[in-house]
């Protein structure tokens, strides 16, 4: 792995753009940045994605999944109660999609299925949660990795992917903090490398099957081109997909 030498640290993401990928009379897509909170929480944050994506639409929305804030990827809110029943009925039935790519420590087996059981919030009682995996490519220190959760616990793939002993590259809580500053020295990696690369579901008010891709951001883009992980550009979609 090359020496890239001490790199600036990231924007502030008040300051990032929230682009939007999709948008209808029912709902709407946008690709939230890393380190922007979905909504208000404890924190004293100054702007979170509810109000960015309020203010770009005009209108009110209701995000209707999570997204932790470390991690950036599509996200969907709804723009009405209506739409926001139907597609909170597809999430608990686990009809909904959804497809991430990462960057883990180490050489994970080619693929496999982690089912283990993780709380839905910190400190509750374990319940059903499965992971599929499948890794792109290897590099020197760590793999790039498409990732599909079956269920949606809380920090899902954090915990599963550190339960394999290859914990999320940039993961500050549960990952490896030598690994981390090493990425960071080396490709300027500040973030957590973990982006929700792909979300399907039916549209709540059609029922149509829609399929959303949300594009890579520079701040993990860049770190990757500098590691040499090979990721193309599909025409026909609307991202950018890691390739095997």
């Amino acid at each position: 792995m090359a020496d890239w030498g001490d790199r600036p640290p990231p924007p502030d993401p008040a300051t990032v753009p929230v682009p939007i990928l999709y948008q209808d009379q029912a709902l709407v897509v946008v690709a939230k940045p890393s380190g922007l909170a979905v909504h208000r929480g404890l924190a004293s944050d100054s702007t979170f994605a509810l109000q960015r994506v309020r203010d770009l639409v005009g209108r009110r929305v209701q995000p209707v999944h999570r997204l932790d804030r470390a991690t950036s990827g599509a996200l969907v809110m709804a723009l009405s109660a209506e739409a926001a029943r139907g597609l909170h009925q597809q999430f608990a039935a686990r009809t909904v999609s959804k497809r991430y790519l990462c960057l883990v420590r180490g050489h994970p087996p080619a693929e496999g299925v982690i089912d283990s059981p993780l709380p839905k919030e910190d400190g509750g009682p374990g319940v059903p949660a499965v992971t599929r995996f499948r890794v792109l490519q290897t590099i020197e220190r760590a793999a790039w990795v498409e990732v599909t959760p079956e269920t949606g616990r809380y920090h899902q793939i954090r915990k599963h992917l550190r339960r394999l002993d290859h914990p999320l590259v940039g993961d500050v809580s549960r990952g490896d903090g030598r690994v981390n500053r090493l990425f960071r020295r080396r490709c300027g990696l500040w973030r957590l490398a973990l982006h929700a690369c792909e979300i399907g579901f039916d549209h709540p008010l059609t029922g149509e099957r829609q399929v959303h891709r949300c594009p890579l951001p520079p701040d993990l883009l860049g770190p990757l081109d500098r590691l040499g992980v090979r990721i193309e550009q599909d025409p026909d979609d609307l991202g950018t997909i890691g390739k095997p």
